[in-house]
Parts: structure tokens; sequence; C-alpha cells
């Protein structure tokens, strides 16, 4: 089969809770509505794209217990194509969240499991330089280095996840490797030590990807690129927002999915955009992705 995006990270189960505040002590309150669903960066970015319509992998290491069934089984719903290490006697990692009633505010408890992260004699060495791109966001480290080494010798291009409080060091050896690179304001910011978002994503194209994407919640985003003149996305603004869970990575696999199309940038740029807008009328990170049809008819009603 062939794969238009393989991913590498860690895939969570997300335990959500939708109530009317944050316990501030010792409390028992009703929840409004509660889900479980599969969740991570990486991992959701690739349901994202799979709903779209694109052909996606991941390649992560899960525990052999009840959640890295559940990992499995969502994986298999949505037609992501699996390379995962299942480690005996190991749990996967789980998030637990509360997301407030009245803005879509979170509260998260994160367990990350006991799974080792991969190596690299773990990855699919020929599944990763026969996709068009790898996605990743530096978690398993060492395994992330060895995926970039080779994507980028066979011609594969490499696409970054920067998240929100996300920025290591390290991080400064994987961002030049990378072709597209996506990142939250703070951590292009502490990336960059800039604070002006267009000195910052220009810094950023200084390093090494060709194109790079700043993206600032309900700001919007803004795209720079080596060959076109950059812009800004506006976010799309439902009337209310139920849950942001999921947001950002899903305007990382839509984005990437415009670019396997072949669309523009602006186009790209638009249905990312949608696409998370579209995904915070849902509680849960993956609950509101939408088909690529959908996403049409939402932008032709704009």
């Amino acid at each position: 089969m062939e794969i238009d995006v393989i991913g590498l990270g860690v895939s969570t189960v997300d335990i959500l809770s939708l109530v009317d505040h944050f316990p501030a002590q010792e409390e028992v309150q009703r929840a409004i509505d509660m889900t479980v669903e599969g969740g991570g960066p990486v991992a959701t970015a690739m349901v994202a794209l799979a709903r779209l319509g694109a052909k996606v992998a991941m390649i992560d290491a899960i525990g052999d217990d009840w959640r890295g069934a559940f990992i499995r089984e969502e994986f298999q719903r949505e037609g992501v194509v699996e390379h995962l290490q299942v480690r005996k006697d190991c749990t996967s990692s789980t998030a637990c969240i509360l997301v407030r009633n009245d803005n879509g505010a979170r509260s998260i408890v994160y367990s990350p499991g006991t799974a080792p992260e991969l190596s690299g004699a773990d990855l699919p060495g020929a599944a990763i330089a026969s996709a068009k791109i790898l996605h990743v966001n530096g978690r398993h480290w060492e395994a992330c280095l060895q995926a970039v080494r080779i994507a980028r010798e066979a011609d594969v291009r490499v696409s970054f996840d920067g998240g929100a409080q996300r920025y290591r060091p390290e991080m400064e050896q994987l961002v030049p490797l990378t072709d597209i690179c996506i990142v939250a304001r703070d951590f292009a910011e502490k990336y960059t030590h800039e604070t002006d978002i267009h000195k910052s994503a220009e810094m950023l194209l200084e390093s090494g990807p060709g194109l790079v994407v700043i993206t600032d919640g309900i700001k919007g985003s803004w795209v720079h690129s080596r060959e076109a003149q950059a812009f800004h996305q506006p976010a799309y603004q439902l009337p209310r927002v139920v849950d942001t869970t999921g947001c950002g990575d899903s305007y990382h696999g839509a984005f990437l999915f415009g670019l396997l199309k072949g669309f523009g940038l602006e186009r790209t740029a638009a249905i990312a955009s949608a696409v998370a807008g579209l995904n915070t009328q849902r509680l849960g990170g993956r609950s509101g992705l939408r088909t690529y049809p959908q996403v049409d008819e939402f932008l032709k009603g704009i």
C-alpha cells in the first residue's frame, strides 16, 4: 500500500469530561458529557489526514494493556496503517482531560505509560523511505533523528510539529533537517528568542525549512515560504467552542493534506484552519474531524 504520510510520535488514550468548573478542592460533580478516544499530536494528525482521504501510517511503541488495544482498534477503524511495537507487560500513554463547558478551557493530567521509547533499530525503514512525507514532533528522540535521516536520503519531505510548551534545546538539531515546519507561537519565540512573529518565521526559514507556519490559536496562523509571499490566515471562529483538544494536531494533518493535493498555500492554509475550527465543535480531539467534501462545503459557505 502506498503511503502519503507516515507519522512518528506517541499515541495516547484520551479520557475527556465536559464539566461546569475545574475542582478547586475535594468534590464530586456530574459531567455534562464524557468520551474516550485516541489522542497524541502526531497520531491525531494522521487520523485527520485519513478522514480527509490520505493514506497514512503511524510508528510508535505502546503497551499490551487495554489502552494499547484501544489505540490499535481506533487506528484500524480510521484506516491508519500500523507500525506499532507492542511492549509486553507495559502500559500505554493516557491523558485525563477536563474541559470547561463555558469556554472550552482544559485541565490535563497525563501518564506517559511504561512502554520504552523506540530505537533506530525498531524503525520500518522501507516504509519511511517509500512515503511522500514523514511527520514528527521529536518524540522517540533517537529514533526520530534516524527516521529523518532515512527520509532525507530517500528524498522524502520531513514535516515537524512544534507544539506550545514543547520546546526543548535539542530541537535545534531537528528543525534544520525539516522541510515543513509548523509550530505554535510559543515554540517559535523560544526557538528564535524573537517575539515579532514575522521576524521569528523568517529566522526559522533561515535555519533550514522551506516552509514555516506559526500558529496562534484564535489569532490564526502566519505562513512564510521561500517561494511565495508571506500571508496571514485567520482562524475560523464558530459560534460556540466546545473543546480545543486536537485543534493544532488536526491543523497539521490538514495542512499536509493540502500540500499532498498540490493546492496553493492560501487554499491549504484555509483548509487547515477550517479543519481546526470545525474540530472545536465536539468533545475530544478526533470527534469533530471532517472529510474533505465536508470541509470544502464549509469553506464555500463562508
